[in-house]
């Protein structure tokens, strides 16, 4: 790639929002664009989005960032990537215009799907082909049930199935093709081969023609379309990189590239990573390819992150009708919940809001609130909430740890909720674990417009890229606290979900 230019830009499409940043070649936000995706749930278990707000979010937040930037400025932008949310989907006819809804990542209506796979190919082979232990997460198991009981029609038609990457690429460049870090989460490929899986691609009743070419991270997509450009204010012909799903693109952009540390994006998700040069397997993680060609991550996520906070805020508390007003409710519950000692005056959460994946892959579970007394308030419930999901990365970061032999002594945060100065104490408190903000909040974007440095020759190769754009943030050390949660942990929570385990099953089949 020869065009002029040394500025980026970075796309972080995620479930709420798309955001586009600019970066420089030191990994200096120069300018950024933010615009909302609509979240829809029909009906429980059910999350849809229309994929063309995908598209919307993404062209109106580059807009944006481009005309925060100037004109003058915009023509020095070399490449962009896009960094996504994962495991979401969509079916689309042949010129790329979706038969229906997508399927978002916390759609949970094919737990009979993931039974079904496991009486056909095994648990244990849908796991060591995937990387991923079955559960309602992958796509793998919504596309079985959307294709044999919620649409069957469209399955006639043979649908293109596409991952957020590949509509978005398909509406930048013209082309079908996804990254093999954006393409892995889905459960479709076969890990060990990098290509789509055969046997995969049977259960879910699919063929290789309905799916996009995969590329490594960091390869040319193609090139920027004129209306495309147009329509997000940049320049046609720039260089569209293939990226990588925001959890590979945010232990990119918190600069996580050896063992020791791990990656800990606060967000919708609470997803956490550890490096790893090679591929293995366990039910304390899944695995996902890295952004970097050749490595892996051995990834534990709760569904029920931010989400849980949002949950409280809006939902229990009401607070979701002005502009701003739920941001306002927060920062109050933080204040309150700053003057309450840790364990929440014997209020205890267990996260599980839309089940649990690593360590017990339970898609039956539920969220678990012990301890309630008559003096509990919002606050309390507040802080349980960050406690309970501090607890609960614990109990999966030492799953990893015992699984690999290899122990983690930091954590790198990111995301909307490392901007929580309680937040990040509690999880170094109740972790015992240095924990250190990156840089940027926004470490998603910047992983993306790493890739896109790289690849536009910015810097000699990705790890040149990582040194020069990404820095360390606040750091947390564990203070007293971390006494009470040893016993809050040991005496109460690691034993409190397998105490309740065969109860929730019961209810969840009431």
């Amino acid at each position: 790639m020869t065009e002029p230019g040394d500025l980026v830009v970075g796309i972080d499409c995620s479930t709420t929002a798309c955001k586009a940043v600019v970066w420089d070649a030191a990994g200096r936000p120069r300018a950024e664009g933010r615009a909302p995706i609509a979240l829809s749930s029909p009906t429980p278990d059910a999350y849809e989005q229309d994929a063309e707000g995908w598209w919307r979010a993404t062209a109106a937040a580059i807009g944006a960032a481009a005309e925060a930037l100037g004109a003058d400025d915009a023509r020095r932008v070399r490449a962009l990537c896009v960094a996504h949310q994962r495991e979401s989907f969509v079916l689309t006819d042949e010129d790329g215009r979706p038969l229906r809804p997508a399927l978002v990542w916390m759609d949970a209506r094919c737990r009979a799907e993931v039974a079904r796979a496991v009486a056909t190919l095994g648990a244990g082979r849908l796991h060591t082909l995937s990387g991923k232990p079955p559960c309602t997460t992958p796509s793998l198991y919504k596309l079985m049930f959307l294709l044999a009981r919620e649409a069957p029609e469209l399955g006639a038609r043979r649908p293109m199935v596409l991952d957020v990457h590949a509509f978005l690429v398909r509406k930048l460049t013209g082309r079908y093709a996804t990254s093999l870090a954006s393409a892995d989460p889905m459960g479709l490929v076969d890990m060990a081969a990098r290509d789509w899986s055969e046997p995969l691609l049977g259960l879910a009743g699919i063929e290789r023609a309905q799916l996009p070419a995969l590329l490594a991270p960091g390869k040319l997509c193609g090139t920027l379309l004129p209306e495309a450009a147009e329509a997000c204010s940049l320049r046609p012909g720039l260089a569209v990189i293939a990226g990588a799903g925001d959890g590979q693109a945010a232990a990119l952009g918190a600069g996580i590239a050896g063992p020791g540390r791990a990656y800990l994006n606060l967000g919708t998700a609470i997803v956490s990573g550890v490096p790893s040069q090679s591929y293995c397997t366990s039910p304390s993680f899944r695995t996902m390819y890295g952004a970097a060609v050749g490595t892996f991550l051995l990834e534990t996520d709760l569904k029920g992150g931010t989400f849980t906070v949002d949950w409280l805020v809006e939902r229990l508390l009401g607070h979701a009708h002005g502009p701003g007003e739920s941001e306002r409710a927060i920062a109050r519950l933080e204040a309150e919940a700053w003057r309450i000692a840790a364990g929440s005056e014997r209020l205890v959460v267990v996260p599980y809001w839309h089940g649990v994946m690593s360590p017990y892959w339970d898609d039956d579970a539920s969220g678990i609130l012990l301890g309630l007394r008559g003096h509990h308030g919002p606050a309390h419930l507040y802080r349980a909430i960050l406690e309970g999901i501090a607890l609960e990365q614990r109990l999966c970061t030492s799953g990893v740890e015992q699984a690999t032999g290899q122990l983690v002594a930091e954590l790198a945060v990111m995301g909307g909720g490392s901007k929580s100065a309680l937040w990040c104490q509690i999880l170094a408190d109740a972790t015992g674990k240095r924990v250190v903000r990156a840089a940027s909040a926004e470490a998603t974007a910047l992983g993306a417009g790493i890739l896109a440095a790289a690849a536009a020759g910015l810097h000699p190769d990705l790890p040149a890229a990582v040194r020069a754009m990404t820095a360390r943030g606040d750091t947390f050390v564990p203070g007293p606290a971390q006494s009470v949660y040893d016993r809050l942990y040991a005496e109460v929570y690691a034993g409190l979900y397998p105490a309740l385990r065969e109860r929730a099953a019961r209810l969840a089949k009431l």
